[in-house]
């Protein structure tokens, strides 16, 4: 067989591959679970609704000034849902100060003491409560009765949300630890348990920090439950290994039609966890994408400061909103090819940086990273998409 030969004869395998013909069911297009939808202040959740991405602010709660600081990042960077901590009293008069300053779903979050999710319920401080059903419970069950009946009243929904770290004792006396079915079944213990309250405006989550029990205790639950799920792996760790077990275990249940809204949990900045988050999504086709930075690895044929240039230009790519592709390329090996198919590029070669617009070069600059920086901005915004 000659190279031309293996060559149609490679082409005409993958044009079967293409044509889905010898693809295992597992790797059809994901199709999204059928779940009930409601609506969390102007953002449906569930059913036919886009796939919303949430964070959680970092800032003490009372410290009014930082709250809307960090707020106002959020929503810049594209949050759909933010969910602020209500430990106490003095945080539900906080909330109550930045209420009406937020545009997008707040999420109040609870625990143990049931007060603050009463007082921020009287006075609809919040598009949604988030309940542990591991410790709200702790002072009795009619607590947990007063709070869902002023969140029928106010039609305001609740967030049944299990974790790993603070499981009901019983159930963890059961199975011994934390295990994906005892998520599983405190998750839907206590779904039936406000259903029987006469109360169904609710979604779901079951996280823990291990991926695979994470993965495994959402696949359990959405076989014996159709509300909204909230997907997200609890205390990922850092940006790096934060990042790569949230990708890892919200791909796979994305792919499987498994989540109704996301959270990306990491020990950094929140507006991380929302970038993170739109990444993942934009990833697996699920998202639009909002701007793309292609960057290589960098080795020792990199003629510029990828690294510098790239981490800079995606921050202005999100910053301002801007649609549009951009290839950082440090030598002339991949770099035209991946500036050919991009909105954007720039390429590190000999003496200079070499910059493309719709897959042509047209200017020329110095190696010097700020020139670069600068250069390439000015075109983007110049004919932003």
């Amino acid at each position: 067989m000659n190279e031309k030969e293996i060559f149609e004869e490679v082409h005409e395998k993958i044009e079967e591959l293409k044509n889905g013909k010898s693809l295992p069911e597992y790797f059809s297009p994901l199709r999204r679970r059928k779940t009930k939808k409601i609506k969390v202040g102007n953002v449906y959740v569930g059913g036919d609704a886009p796939i919303s991405v949430q964070t959680m602010t970092k800032t003490p709660t009372e410290d009014v000034e930082a709250l809307l600081k960090e707020l106002k990042e959020i929503e810049d960077v594209g949050a759909d849902i933010v969910r602020i901590s209500v430990p106490d009293e003095k945080s539900v008069i906080s909330l109550a100060k930045v209420r009406d300053k937020v545009n997008i779903p707040i999420v109040a979050d609870i625990h143990f003491g049931p007060r603050p999710a009463i007082l921020v319920l009287q006075d609809g401080l919040a598009d949604c409560i988030r309940i542990n059903p591991g410790n709200i419970k702790v002072s009795g069950l009619e607590h947990l009765e007063k709070i869902v009946e002023l969140a029928k009243e106010k039609n305001i929904p609740i967030r049944v949300g299990v974790n790993a770290g603070s499981l009901e004792k019983p159930i963890l006396q059961r199975y011994g630890k934390p295990t994906p079915e005892a998520l599983c079944e405190s998750a839907l213990f206590n779904v039936k348990l406000i259903e029987k309250m006469g109360y169904y405006n609710m979604k779901v989550s079951l996280k823990s920090s291990s991926p695979y029990d994470t993965i495994k205790a959402y696949l359990l639950f959405s076989q014996v439950s159709d509300y909204p799920l909230h997907v997200g792996v609890t205390e990922a760790g850092t940006r790096l290994s934060g990042t790569a077990r949230s990708a890892v275990a919200l791909g796979i249940l994305l792919w499987l039609g498994v989540g109704d809204t996301i959270r990306v949990s990491l020990a950094a900045p929140a507006v991380d966890e929302v970038i993170v988050g739109k990444r993942i999504l934009e990833s697996l086709g699920i998202r639009e994408e909002e701007g793309k930075v292609v960057a290589c690895p960098t080795c020792a044929r990199t003629q510029i400061d990828v690294i510098a240039i790239a981490e800079e230009i995606e921050k202005e790519l999100i910053m301002s909103k801007i649609k549009s592709s951009v290839a950082v390329m440090g030598c002339v090996v991949n770099g035209p090819g991946e500036s050919y198919i991009a909105d954007f590029g720039v390429v590190g070669g000999g003496t200079s940086a070499v910059f493309y617009v719709d897959g042509k070069p047209v200017i020329k600059s110095g190696k010097d990273t700020k020139e670069i920086i600068q250069k390439l901005k000015e075109l983007i915004l110049s004919q932003r998409k």
